[in-house]
């Protein structure tokens, strides 16, 4: 494996591809050696790091597309269990996500939005405010037809303002395009955010 330009030789003595419910896919890799951690165990490793992905340790959210590779431990003969191992793999998870740079990613739709050509200058300055990209511009039926790409966020009060600086004569839809990175300045406010919702929580 190269990790962080650096390459490690692991032996590999089981590997697992876990499709997510949320999207994207886990690799679970036990690469433990000389019998540190009993193969009983897994099980419950690998449940512990998917229950953390799911809540989310960066911001809350779903983590995806995610490689774990369990290389170490250390483990009791007599007073080692499963749950122990689970709330082990969750805090080990949470630990070392944070320190892999993950990016946190955003839903971005095609956004198409049928305006008058007297409003036009109003409607574009509008949506670059909302960190829209726009993809083109054509006619139809008497409008003018905008084509852009916009993140999910941006839309929540859309329809509201569209009517606002229209008049009500524009009219939008949108289709799901891709997951996207957020800017890094947007990154590092949602996990601000996050981490003040962990300690009122407390």
């Amino acid at each position: 494996f190269t990790i962080n330009g650096q390459e490690f030789k692991m032996n590999i003595k089981s590997k697992e591809e876990k499709d997510l419910e949320w999207g994207g896919k886990l690799v679970f890799i036990n690469s433990v050696v000389g019998g540190a951690i009993d193969m009983r165990f897994m099980p419950a490793i690998l449940k512990g790091v998917m229950e953390r992905m799911e809540q989310g340790p960066l911001t809350g959210s779903y983590a995806r597309d995610v490689r774990v590779i369990v290389y170490d431990g250390k483990m009791h003969p007599v007073d080692s269990n499963e749950l122990s191992f689970m709330l082990a793999a969750r805090n080990a998870f949470s630990a070392a996500f944070k320190e892999a740079g993950p990016k946190v990613l955003e839903p971005i739709y095609d956004l198409e939005v049928l305006v008058p050509a007297d409003y036009m200058g109003d409607v574009m300055s509008d949506l670059q405010g909302r960190r829209a990209i726009i993809m083109g511009m054509d006619s139809e039926a008497g409008y003018q037809k905008l084509s852009a790409k916009i993140p999910l966020k941006e839309l929540a009060s859309y329809s509201i303002a569209l009517s606002s600086l229209t008049g009500g004569r524009a009219s939008f839809n949108t289709k799901f395009s891709s997951y996207e990175l957020v800017p890094n300045d947007i990154q590092q406010a949602l996990i601000k955010q996050h981490e003040e919702e962990l300690k009122e929580e407390d």
